[in-house]
């Protein structure tokens, strides 16, 4: 058996043991050692591992990439600073190191391969100062992770080995004169992405979240996105929106009804040569209970014509359209310039305490009049918590181009452990 083979079992192996008293008593001595207890428990030493195996196979027609195999561990380690005069510091390696390397990270020059795009790269991921003076607000300034509501608009792209952040000062107030506000306003000078690249931005954000009692979240939001590299000009737009979403106390004893009701408008903006406007619709609606939830869902994101479609290029796009990733960027797909509409329903039944999760979603795709068939896909999940510091995952997505591009499958094994 190869070292590679060899590293799959063995790591999912050493995780099981989790839940032993032994492996008990040794998590907790781990955490006691990264902690600064003797500095009034604010400081601490971060760490988090994330192996994972991937394998893309997509039709193996004339011209179609060979199938992709990628063995990568990815390592994040940084460190917090005590509170200091209402200061505190952060910074974060991160690393990915690819063992087996038979795929195309965009950066590696393996094009026969399919795309897995978590490059062979390290970089200082997060560098901030923080000060909480003030009261009820937090003013954050450096590289750091922002993540807005469900990421659509503004995330870390946390599904890929190396995540985007934000070099940005991010400024976080929670009122406490009308109870339930919170406001995040802030500028990104630039993103260093999930490829380690850098793109130099000029944006204000602002993401103002009400907490609607017991009924949920209503979300206002503005976003400029002025990109200042001359080939970036074309993603550049401004997108105002309203969302409100949450979950329903309980009725019949049980049961709670889960929703989703969310519009965005965007058009373009700064440098953009490209004049349009397009409309984004979510709408999610269903029911929980027993550690069952059901839903049904549609987004529609609308297009005019190349590089005039609604687009987020800062949104965590993998939990959205389909987790084989195939319309994760309308805007370098010619096609997508008649929009996309995704129709999808999706089941997840918790058990053993929430620590095991089984996800399944199918999706239907269309343009956004419903008249062109884009596909359809079968994506599931199996995630086991083992505590608060392990976890495995085993992950599948299954795209049938119905002749529309290219019938595509993906598989991941992941082992993560996080102090």
């Amino acid at each position: 058996m190869s070292k590679t083979n060899r590293i799959l079992p063995a790591g999912f192996l050493a995780m099981t043991t989790a839940g032993c008293p032994v492996q008990a008593d040794m998590t907790k001595d781990i955490e006691d050692a990264l902690n600064f207890y003797h500095y009034g428990n604010n400081g601490a030493v971060k760490m988090d591992l994330n192996y994972r195996w991937e394998n893309v196979d997509q039709d193996q027609g004339a011209g179609q990439p060979h199938t992709a195999n990628a063995n990568t561990a990815r390592l994040r380690l940084g460190l917090l600073s005590p509170t200091f005069y209402d200061l505190q510091a952060y910074a974060e390696y991160e690393g990915n190191y690819a063992m087996q390397e038979d795929y195309n990270s965009t950066r590696n020059g393996r094009t026969a391969y399919s795309i897995v795009a978590d490059p062979d790269l390290s970089e200082l991921n997060q560098a901030w100062l923080s000060y909480k003076g003030i009261q009820d607000t937090l003013i954050k300034v450096g590289r750091q992770r922002i993540k807005f509501d469900d990421d659509r608009f503004i995330g870390n792209v946390g599904w890929r080995q190396m995540e985007s952040t934000y070099d940005s000062i991010l400024i976080t107030h929670n009122n406490q004169t009308l109870f339930g506000l919170t406001v995040n306003a802030g500028y990104l000078d630039s993103t260093r992405t999930m490829f380690s690249t850098k793109e130099k931005l000029n944006a204000p954000i602002l993401n103002v979240n009400y907490k609607a009692g017991d009924w949920g979240n209503l979300v206002g939001y503005g976003y400029w996105l002025d990109y200042r590299e001359p080939e970036n000009f074309y993603k550049s737009s401004q997108t105002y929106g309203l969302r409100f979403d949450g979950k329903s106390p309980q009725f019949f004893d049980t049961v709670s009804a889960v929703y989703t009701a969310e519009w965005g408008k965007q058009s373009d903006y700064a440098d953009n040569p490209n004049h349009y406007q397009a409309d984004r619709i979510n709408l999610m609606a269903g029911l929980s209970a027993y550690n069952l939830t059901v839903s049904g869902a549609v987004e529609q994101l609308n297009g005019y014509g190349r590089n005039k479609t609604f687009n987020t290029p800062l949104g965590t796009n993998h939990a959205f359209q389909g987790w084989a990733d195939l319309f994760i960027n309308p805007l370098n797909n010619n096609t997508l310039g008649h929009g996309i509409r995704d129709v999808f329903a999706t089941t997840s039944y918790k058990l053993m305490n929430d620590s095991l999760i089984v996800t399944g979603v199918y999706h239907d795709f269309s343009d956004d009049t419903g008249s062109m068939q884009y596909g359809k896909e079968w994506d599931f999940s199996l995630l086991k918590k083992f505590g608060k510091h392990y976890s495995l995952l085993a992950k599948y997505a299954n795209y049938n181009a119905d002749g529309f591009g290219t019938d595509t499958q993906k598989i991941w094994l992941q082992a993560n452990v996080s102090f």
